[in-house]
């Protein structure tokens, strides 16, 4: 259980491998893809999906995934060689998914932590991506945590990962609009 009495919520959705038409795999066999964590009240798969945009050249499918609660919760890991095909990735996934997953009479707030591989915050691309009104910070180059304007972006830091990866980790506070309390929620994305 986490601190405030919720339990945490793990999930995570596997890339497709194009060549062996199977989960793309790490090195040590294990499930490659993406996932999130979560102490969402409530919190439970939403969505999940393999983008319908592809590199024709990649093996690597890429994948989303989204937990639904009291907020939206997603992330995804976007084509990297070319840059027409992770902005088309980007662009159903916060056209058409996200879109799906807010519908309702009070849309829930969405946060996405996610390798977007679209640049700074301030290209063009990411840009156009993302709808109006949606903020964004980063890591200064690939790496970005969205959300909508109900939360507020506070600290960001990176968190050295000791190789694991090929990017540090990024912590990002975010807090309700207009609330002046720290650390509210908080989002990881490595």
């Amino acid at each position: 259980m986490g601190p405030t009495g919720t339990a945490v919520v793990a999930a995570f959705q596997p890339a497709w491998n194009a060549t062996t038409d199977d989960e793309y795999r790490c090195r040590n066999g294990q499930g490659y893809g993406v996932g999130v964590l979560s102490r969402l009240p409530s919190a439970a798969v939403a969505g999940r999906g393999i983008h319908p945009v592809q590199d024709p050249d990649d093996p690597e499918r890429r994948a989303w995934l989204c937990l639904g609660g009291a907020a939206i919760v997603c992330t995804t890991h976007l084509a990297h060689v070319r840059r027409d095909v992770a902005l088309a990735q980007c662009r159903h996934l916060m056209g058409t998914v996200v879109p799906g997953l807010r519908a309702g009479d009070v849309p829930a707030p969405l946060v996405l932590g996610a390798d977007l591989n679209l640049g700074a915050g301030d290209t063009a691309d990411l840009r156009s991506c993302l709808p109006a009104g949606i903020g964004s910070v980063g890591d200064g180059g690939l790496q970005h945590v969205v959300a909508t304007p109900e939360l507020a972006a506070g600290a960001v830091r990176r968190i050295d990962l000791g190789g694991a990866t090929d990017h540090p980790g990024l912590l990002v506070v975010l807090a309700p609009a207009g609330n002046d309390r720290a650390q509210q929620a908080r989002v990881t994305h490595r």
